[in-house]
This record gives structure tokens, sequence and C-alpha cells, in this order.
């Protein structure tokens, strides 16, 4: 029994689902499936009941849920305390970013990263903004800057590094003025916007919602820039962040046809639980101190 199957013995219990536990640690389902049925082969327990609506943790799993968040609190503290030892920082940092995140914020952390903790190996990842918090949660990360059009999860310490709007834009022409303000209108034409993991599509699903609409026909894309290359070439209307959609518009490409609220913050992320980590206390006061100033 390992570290990582603690780790998913636990979030399957306060997921209470494989399915669920799987999104959270991004691992597949089978993965999943496997590290419980390990725990419970080498304990000769049965640590869940599979029920239609779910997993329930049985008398046996009750008892050592307790025990396994202990088992992992303490590893976090043995890893914090051996970095401590050696007097000097030192390590391996994962750090994920948002495929369109903010480089300004990333570059200033490493800047005074390599300045301050010359010791600490410092490796970034670049990844959509809901894999990156994927990744934060199981461990795969240490820390990482995503976009947030929402409310950012329970189980993190984010710290606001910046903003940005999004708008909804379509090429000019492709709505008679009369009709730009009618969502009527505007639900009728094809939307483009991001895939299922990048902030835009969040949005876009919070706008379908409040304005009681579901377009007929989505086409996903995968990056800003070919989105706008299809809303260009009057495929439909879509989601543009504020900078991107404002050069389009000044160059003539695009009409902007609504600014989104609120704006999508940009957020530095850790473990809430792993804030006494001596790499992520040295990480996250960096970060505090360029955000500040």
């Amino acid at each position: 029994m390992d570290i990582h199957q603690l780790k998913t013995f636990v979030a399957v219990a306060r997921e209470g689902s494989i399915t669920r536990a799987s999104e959270r640690l991004h691992l597949s389902q089978p993965a999943v499936s496997a590290h419980i049925k390990t725990m419970e082969d080498t304990l000769g327990l049965s640590l869940f009941d599979r029920t239609a609506r779910g997993m329930t943790l049985t008398n046996d799993g009750q008892r050592l849920l307790a025990k396994a968040e202990q088992t992992l609190a303490a590893h976090q503290d043995l890893m914090a305390e051996a970095t401590r030892k050696n007097g000097e920082l030192s390590g391996a940092l994962r750090i994920g970013a948002g495929s369109n995140s903010n480089n300004e914020p990333i570059g200033r952390l490493f800047s005074k990263l390599a300045e301050r903790f010359p010791r600490v190996e410092v490796v970034l990842k670049h990844r959509s903004s809901q894999e990156v918090v994927a990744g934060i949660l199981n461990g795969t990360l240490d820390a990482g800057f995503y976009n947030e059009p929402g409310e950012a999860s329970s189980e993190l310490s984010t710290i606001d590094v910046g903003h940005f709007t999004i708008h909804v834009v379509a090429a000019p022409g492709l709505i008679a003025p009369a009709k730009i303000g009618e969502w009527r209108e505007i639900a009728a034409l094809p939307w483009i916007y991001p895939t299922e993991s990048a902030c835009c599509n969040r949005a876009a699903e919070a706008l379908f919602a409040e304005k009681k609409f579901r377009p007929r026909r989505i086409i996903s894309a995968d990056r800003q820039d070919v989105t706008k290359t299809l809303i260009v070439s009057r495929l439909g209307v879509g989601l543009l962040h504020d900078e991107a959609a404002r050069d389009a518009e000044q160059r003539g490409e695009v009409e902007l046809l609504f600014e989104m609220t609120p704006p999508v913050r940009v957020l530095f992320a850790y473990l809430a639980s792993r804030a006494a980590d001596p790499l992520l206390l040295a990480t996250s006061s960096i970060m505090r101190a360029t955000a500040q100033g």
C-alpha cells in the first residue's frame, strides 16, 4: 500500500463516488477502482459498500478513514521537516500554468525563486485551467496559475494575481445592428468556445443559464487563436478574452456584442492542507508580495 492509494481512498470516501473521485484526482476510473481493490486485498477488509447511489464506507472503512488522513498529514509534515533540516530550501517545485495565463506573474515568480532559492528546481507545466486545479488536488502539481470565472475550490489557498473580462463577439455585420442586443437572435447562431477544461467554457455555461437559452449548435475549439479565426470566418459568435477581443475589434475583424460580468480572476493556488510546506510558504510569500506591489 502506498501514499497514492491512501489519497485515492480518502478521495472516494469524501466524494462518495468513483466517478467524482477520478475527476478530483485526475485519474481514470479503472485506476481509482484498482487502488481501492489493492487496499482491500492488502488489508483483508471491505472498505466500501457499492450501491446504485455510489460508494459508502463500511464500519471498517469509517475507522480507517481518520487514520488515512492522519497518515497523509504526517507524510506532508515529514517532507516539510526534511526540507527544514537542510538549512536551505531545496527540492523540486511543480508549477502549472493555464494555456491562456498571463506570463507576467509567472515570470516574476520564477525570477524571485531563482534569486532567493537557487537550490530549488522549478518545473513549469502548461495545462488548461481545469487540469491545473486537478493537478494540485491530486498531487501531481504543487501549485499553479489558472483562470477562475466562478468560485475557487474550498480545498485551495488562492492569491489573486490579476483579472480580465470576457466578451461575446461576432464578425462585423453577422448580426444586424438593430438585433445586437437581442439574445434570441444571438442564441440562434452557432456558438464557438473552448472545450470543457477551459475557463471560457464555464463562463459560457453560466451565461446560457443566466439568459435561459441553449445554442442549437456548438463548435468547440481548444485554443483562443483558433476560436478567433472561426469567429472572423463568420462561422458563429464566440467568446474572447478582453485583450484579444479589443485587438480584433481595432483591426475590424469583430464586433463586441456583450461584456460578461464579473471579470475572470487569475489565481495562484495550492492545497490549503499544504500551507505549512516550506517550499509553498516561500512561493506564496513571493506571490503575495508581487501581487501587492
